[in-house]
């Protein structure tokens, strides 16, 4: 199996690092990742000027590409320039931080896999909580591992190619994970934070409130709810942002009617 791996911390981040040595025992793995931490950038990419790309080694051996991109470049160049074939499966993770609620819109990492979905290619996001108020970091080798069953499932699940999957480790905690829960996203969000505060000279700058946990109403089923209580989430997405119940609505009640408002100016009275 082809395995093309990306994140959005960087190439020398720790769970990359860690999900390359687990994704290894189910195929070859190429990782192409962006040469600096790309958080926040969503599904940007790089056309106004060209992407820089240099090769690591570890040792004498090569273990990946740095891109000075987006993590949706590096699954591009990825697919279409360093990979021997085109991959069976693309990975995009650990990252540190859950991506889960709306946060995904914002996710480099749940990105990288978006782009992977667009190609056709079966897509998974891995991302791993990290507690804010004691300073915990995840347990990058550990989540990695954990991953890889979850991930043989997916692909046994997986009927079609191209399809998109999200999945969140809980905080490292005493008998956690608890278990493994199938979710939706949380999207109901009841406060959006933005700190402000005084640097040393007493200029004001801000920090935006990005923790879903504390951001999003905790409603049952859903990805931040069961993330909570301890359990691993697996939610499958769809790129496909067309309100399809809307649109036929909609076009229903055109009556099978085409807009021309140049000649039909009653249409909205």
């Amino acid at each position: 199996m082809q395995i093309l791996l990306t994140n959005d911390d960087g190439i020398h981040a720790p769970g990359i690092r860690s999900l390359q040595k687990a994704l290894s025992a189910l195929g070859e793995v190429e990782v192409v990742a962006p040469l600096s931490e790309q958080s926040g950038v969503g599904l940007s990419i790089t056309y106004l000027h060209p992407l820089m790309v240099h090769q690591e080694y570890e040792g004498e051996k090569h273990w990946g590409w740095a891109v000075a991109g987006s993590p949706a470049d590096c699954v591009k160049l990825g697919i279409l320039e360093f990979c021997t074939r085109r991959p069976d499966l693309i990975v995009s993770g650990i990252n540190s931080g859950s991506n889960v609620g709306i946060n995904v819109l914002y996710s480099g990492t749940v990105a990288g896999a978006i782009e992977g979905a667009f190609a056709g290619i079966t897509s998974i996001a891995v991302s791993a909580a990290s507690s804010f108020s004691n300073d915990v970091k995840p347990d990058y080798d550990e989540c990695a591992a954990q991953s890889i069953p979850i991930i043989q499932r997916l692909l046994k699940e997986d009927y079609k190619s191209g399809r998109l999957w999200n999945v969140n480790f809980p905080e490292t905690k005493e008998n956690w994970p608890r278990g493994v829960k199938w979710t939706s996203l949380g999207v109901k969000r009841h406060i959006d934070v933005m700190e402000k505060r005084i640097d040393p000279r007493g200029r004001p700058y801000y920090w935006s409130g990005l923790d879903p946990s504390s951001n999003h109403q905790l409603e049952d089923g859903t990805d931040i709810q069961e993330l909570s209580e301890g359990f691993v989430t697996v939610t499958p997405l769809n790129y496909d942002l067309t309100d399809h119940k809307q649109l036929d609505q909609s076009l229903n009640g055109q009556a099978g009617r085409d807009l021309h408002l140049e000649h039909d100016p009653d249409y909205y009275n």
